[in-house]
């Protein structure tokens, strides 16, 4: 065989093997998927585009595969979050709370983590209608399913929004119980530059 037979046989080779390499990861990720995980990523991704519409339908198309999944279901009550429905967004998080408490297995970690952004995104709802004692019952059950869900902007997120001071679940759970001590006369329970950097959670 001459060299460059021998050069094009190799280059052929390589170039089959990266193609058969990503066909396999496409296929395997294709074929792993549960019901309603395409669209929910479809949802998602058009919600973080501030897409809501769209967002919206990606959800529901999801839920018609899957009647109770879970991020789909997360998504939807981040949509009537973003359009201040907030009376829809704590009917959907108390259905996806009800269904977590019932279904989750102990070692489903995925699962712990969107139990808890659920208990944090409903207590910031509850917080920001005035119900301090609700959302601070809410705050709490989240850091017990699971604080590091809750704990605070990572990377990506200082990335995004340029900062790291975030109002986290556990300094306005501490804030609230603190000030739920006082007289009601001495209570502060609002201070809108700290309220502003409250974040919603999607694990």
């Amino acid at each position: 065989m001459s060299p460059r037979v021998l050069k094009r046989f190799i280059i052929l080779l390589a170039t089959l093997t990266v193609v058969m390499v990503i066909a396999t990861d496409v296929l395997d990720g294709f074929l792993t998927k549960e019901p309603g995980d395409f669209e929910t990523e479809r949802g998602t991704h058009r919600l973080e585009d501030g897409e809501l519409d769209e967002a919206m339908a990606h959800f529901n198309e999801a839920l018609e595969e899957s009647p109770n999944h879970r991020g789909a279901l997360m998504g939807r009550a981040l949509v009537y979050i973003q359009q201040e429905r907030y009376g829809h967004a704590v009917r959907e998080l108390d259905h996806l709370i009800d269904f977590l408490n019932e279904t989750l297995v102990p070692d489903d970690r995925t699962g712990r983590g969107v139990l808890a952004a659920a208990y944090a995104n409903r207590g910031i709802i509850r917080d920001r209608r005035g119900e301090y004692e609700r959302a601070l019952e809410d705050y709490i059950a989240s850091l017990r399913v699971d604080d590091d869900t809750v704990a605070g902007p990572g990377v990506v997120h200082k990335i995004l929004y340029g900062s790291s001071h975030v109002s986290t679940v556990r300094d306005r759970a501490r804030y609230l119980y603190e000030q739920l001590q006082l007289p009601e006369a001495q209570r502060v329970m609002r201070v809108p530059e700290i309220d502003a950097q409250q974040r919603m959670h999607r694990p």
